[in-house]
């Protein structure tokens, strides 16, 4: 099995949608076999709905459990709506328990109960507490199979356990040091273990300085961590300081790649967990709400613009640049916005350094406006013949700029406050803000200026 590029997967559905199209089945068998359960994850995405239902058959039933997982939740939710229970049974058979945590609420409860009794009771106590924490926490994201000593024991005597167990969980580069309690106290190095003394205690060589992550850390959280620590495991403990489970940097890098997801598809006011292949309907469901929320605010704009209309009846060039001054207020308090809502996801942007960051944009968003005004005041007056016209769009260029960095800055901080996503709902705000300032202080000036 070779690691599939995306120079590569282009011509392989071109392949598939072939194949399937001609009715060569052993053909396409011949492709899904030589895959990856998340490539072959990615390929069902890629496929309608016929399609895809047609190539699911043809997956190897042992590796129909790693690709649910591997799939997003509305095209899982649909396969697995359609396969019978002994199809799902038999699906999670041998799966980790970190990933049947993920597979166990899209699964009916007729086998939700039968796996479960079907399981021991350690795994089945350790799966529930995995199931109890929220699914974007440390405690969701974290696998409970994990490598506990005790650090009173030598290291001679950790090296024997180790060859007694025979196996360790994928990933694995620490042991995780407990008391007698369960609680966590320490890491030990699987490279410390080999190249120290064996005589030695794993207490005289345990790394005390690897912090436990709670469990109800948000996940976008846990992969900060990861990524200022440099960490590749981490253990997960409980609130009373029980070691519960283990993060490792495979999952961290599903959260980041699930974040730039979200950040991408909300500013659109979809899920990132959309199919893309969804029926007609729902998909329309669904985008109409954003639909109605920009109508709104889009009345809002029209409205202001209406409350002038005696005054672009009379100057008509009015009505000619309106969209000038609308656009750079748009623009400029997007480019704050979208630094805002980035710094708030890092954890950069707090209260302390608000004020300082609302001084800065107020200053960038002044320089810029400075200079963009002159620049379409000048074109303006050339255009237009008229200097009071040119004095108006520059008052008003100015001003919008300087509004477009205080809402950039304000909107996303409220948002937070409130439990609001910035991410989906603040670009709408900030163009209704931008659009009816920049449309009331130039049409405004107009009619002062020029009436």
């Amino acid at each position: 099995m070779t690691v599939e590029t995306q120079d590569q997967r282009a011509p392989r559905l071109k392949r598939l949608h072939e194949a399937l199209e001609s009715g060569t089945v052993r053909r396409v068998r011949r492709e899904l076999n030589s895959l990856h359960p998340a490539e072959i994850a990615d390929l069902l995405e890629s496929l309608p709905p016929a399609q895809r239902e047609v190539v699911w058959e043809l997956v190897d039933p042992e590796s129909d459990g790693d690709v649910l997982v591997e799939l997003n939740d509305e095209v899982r939710s649909l396969l697995v709506s359609g396969m019978d229970v002994q199809e799902l049974i038999a699906a999670t058979e041998g799966m980790d328990l970190d990933d049947l945590a993920d597979l166990m609420p899209d699964l009916p409860e007729t086998v939700t109960r039968q796996v479960l009794q079907s399981m021991d009771h350690q795994d089945r106590e350790r799966l529930r507490t995995m199931m109890s924490y929220p699914e974007d926490s440390a405690g969701g994201l974290m696998e409970p199979d994990v490598v506990t000593v005790r650090p009173d024991v030598t290291l001679e005597v950790v090296l024997r356990y180790l060859r007694m167990r025979g196996r360790l969980p994928r990933d694995t580069d620490v042991l995780f040091v407990v008391n007698r309690y369960d609680r966590y106290v320490g890491a030990l190095y699987l490279t410390t273990l080999l190249t120290e003394e064996p005589a030695l205690s794993v207490a005289e060589v345990m790394d005390k300085g690897v912090a436990g992550i709670p469990a109800e850390l948000h996940a976008g959280e846990v992969a900060t961590l990861f990524e200022t620590r440099d960490l590749v495991t981490a253990p997960v403990v409980a609130p009373d300081g029980r070691l519960v489970g283990r993060i490792t940097v495979d999952d961290v890098v599903d959260v980041i790649r699930e974040q730039a997801d979200h950040s991408i598809m909300s500013m659109a006011g979809l899920d990132e967990e959309d199919d893309m292949f969804a029926p007609v309907v729902r998909s329309s469901r669904r985008r109409a709400v954003w639909l109605g929320v920009n109508l709104a605010t889009a009345f809002v704009a029209s409205w202001v613009v209406g409350l002038f209309q005696a005054t672009i009846n009379q100057v008509v060039a009015l009505a000619v640049l309106m969209p000038i001054v609308a656009s750079m207020g748009g623009i400029a308090g997007s480019q704050t916005l979208t630094l805002m809502i980035r710094g708030l996801a890092l954890g950069q942007v707090q209260d302390s350094n608000a004020r300082w960051l609302m001084i800065r944009e107020l200053a960038v968003g002044t320089l810029n406006g400075l200079a963009w005004a002159a620049v379409v005041a000048g074109a303006t007056i050339l255009w237009f013949k008229s200097w009071e016209l040119g004095g108006v769009i520059a008052l008003a260029m100015i001003a919008n700029l300087i509004i477009a960095a205080i809402a950039g800055v304000i909107i996303p901080l409220v948002m937070k406050k409130a439990g609001v996503d910035p991410a989906l709902a603040g670009s709408v705000v900030l163009t209704t803000v931008t659009d009816v300032v920049g449309f009331m202080t130039f049409l405004g000036l107009g009619t002062l200026l020029l009436i």
